[in-house]
């Protein structure tokens, strides 16, 4: 329950630097219903974000021959390679184009249709880009790739954004980090689902790079089966649609069978003072509303900021390297298939340890951590490159700092970076924000993919040392920043922000429930 200073008619925020009493056990792991709402959650958000990443890396050559073959048959000549290159970058590059679409449409959706609605709308546009990219073979329709390219990242744009934004919502706060940490596993998973198919052993074989752009459709249809046994956020049914009996029905089913009548009453009389403090005309802003308001500014450039410093960070640029380090530690090329698919268990280790620590260790210590712990591996990974080729056991060392970069990466920027915009922002404002934290997000996701090859290019390994800055500031920015959220209700973290704003609430009429809840000096 958040607590407010009220003085002569109006709410002042208090400070989050006093420790609160903790809204129930820290350490306790979610239910099982839990467990499946973040899992149904999970398989239409970041997993298909993280298949759809990796799923273009095994076809490349067939899709390139697919290329050249069909445009001989049209012109009855092949196609210049550089051509043919930068067909494959669109295909490639058009993702991150529908991913900012994508982020534009979240505030829209979710505000009309909610949390969960939106979810499975957002199905639809998953099951026509595995439609659109299947038929592309036998219709000799390159074109389709692309067209099918930009409709999945617009899915995955609204995914990345639905998924923390409904569970943030639906969690209880003691557990809201844990939860949003179960829907951040799957999108390692997604990363090695799209490695896995491609092996020669499984879809990979020539000819089958349809049905491993195909494959796309199965999660989309596994969250239409399991999503819907789900409740919708219950904030957005008080606070949006003022449905009170919808939100005790979705409270009860949330809390369990031994939540009691006492502790529902508790959480729906806390979404009600939420409801008081913001008032009627703050209810829903959209993006624009968000980026103009100034009470809601130092909240939006802190997410905007450090999801800058984590696409920023350098992660793709050591995938790049991949090939390079471990084949000069020996590794034969035709294995590289399974050391890629090795990252992502890397990958997947580090999200199960965030998930144990988060609620425990909170979420500042693991963003500092990891960005101090990717730092210290750029250095390492700069000079080992530097001396690969006069130093024997180099190239092990390299080796190690790939796996130690992508388990820091993993424990804290990875995961915990994308739950602060549901943290940071009020059910009013909630929407809006992940509507602008996303298309910035995709925006450095793309300038990043464009930039990063001509500076491996022109610098080799020492274009670490820019990922290097960019850990080290993210760090301190974190460390001077951004308040410790762990065991904090929303109204509680807003008022670090509004206080920092020297911004206060002006109280509305208070019902007798709300002025019950507001705790007067």
């Amino acid at each position: 329950m958040a607590l407010v200073t009220v003085t002569h008619g109006q709410t002042q925020p208090r400070s989050l630097t006093v420790k609160e009493t903790a809204a129930g056990p820290t350490s306790k792991l979610p239910p099982r219903h839990l467990l499946l709402l973040a899992s149904a959650t999970g398989i239409g958000g970041t997993f298909q974000y993280g298949f759809n990443i990796s799923v273009m890396n095994a076809p490349t050559w067939d899709i390139k021959n697919f290329i050249n073959n069909t445009y001989c048959e049209r012109h009855s000549m092949f196609i210049d390679d550089n051509l043919v290159t930068l067909l494959w970058s669109v295909m490639v590059s058009i993702y991150t184009a529908g991913g900012a679409l994508g982020s534009f449409l979240t505030g829209p959706l979710a505000s009309k249709l909610g949390r969960k609605k939106a979810l499975l709308a957002n199905n639809s546009l998953a099951l026509l880009a595995a439609v659109i990219m299947g038929v592309s073979y036998p219709l000799r329709a390159y074109e389709l790739i692309i067209l099918g390219r930009f409709v999945i990242g617009m899915n995955c744009g609204l995914g990345l954004n639905l998924q923390p934004m409904y569970l943030g919502e639906t969690a209880p706060q003691h557990l809201r980090g844990v939860m949003s940490m179960c829907g951040m596993i799957f999108l390692p998973l997604g990363i090695m689902v799209g490695q896995v198919v491609g092996l020669p052993e499984i879809l990979g074989r020539p000819g089958g790079w349809p049905l491993i752009l195909s494959v796309t459709a199965i999660p989309a249809l596994l969250q239409i089966f399991t999503l819907p046994s789900c409740p919708e956020s219950p904030r957005f049914l008080l606070i949006d649609k003022n449905d009170v009996d919808e939100c005790r029905k979705a409270l009860k089913w949330l809390g369990g069978k031994h939540m009691t009548e006492m502790e529902m009453e508790n959480e729906m009389a806390g979404m009600r003072e939420e409801h008081a403090l913001i008032g009627d005309a703050g209810m829903e802003k959209s993006a624009l509303v968000v980026a103009r308001d100034p009470t809601l500014r130092r909240a939006l450039i802190t997410v905007i900021l450090v999801g800058a410093g984590q696409q920023l960070s350098g992660l793709d640029v050591i995938y790049s390297y991949l090939v390079y380090i471990f084949s000069a530690s020996g590794v034969a090329p035709g294995d590289m298939a399974y050391i890629a698919i090795g990252t992502g268990l890397c990958e997947l280790l580090a999200l199960l340890m965030s998930s144990y620590l988060i609620e425990r260790l909170g979420r500042k210590p693991l963003l500092i951590g990891g960005y101090s712990m990717m730092a210290l591996s750029c250095v390492i990974i700069t000079i080992s490159l530097s001396l690969q080729e006069y130093v024997h056991w180099m190239p092990f060392l390299s080796a190690s700092c790939v796996f130690a970069c992508i388990l820091s990466f993993g424990i804290g920027p990875g995961c915990v970076t994308s739950l602060l915009p549901a943290e940071f922002f009020t059910q009013e404002a909630r929407s809006g924000a992940y509507t602008l934290y996303g298309m910035s997000n995709w925006s450095f996701l793309f300038i990043i993919g464009m930039v990063f090859p001509f500076m491996v290019d022109g610098l080799g390994p020492f274009c670490f040392l820019f990922f290097l800055i960019d850990c080290v500031a993210t760090a301190i920015f974190t460390f001077f920043f951004i308040p410790e959220t762990k065991n904090r209700s929303f109204l509680e973290i807003s008022s670090y922000f509004q206080r920092h704003n020297r911004k206060v609430y002006v109280e509305p009429e208070c019902t007798e429930l709300s002025r019950v809840n507001i705790r007067r000096t």
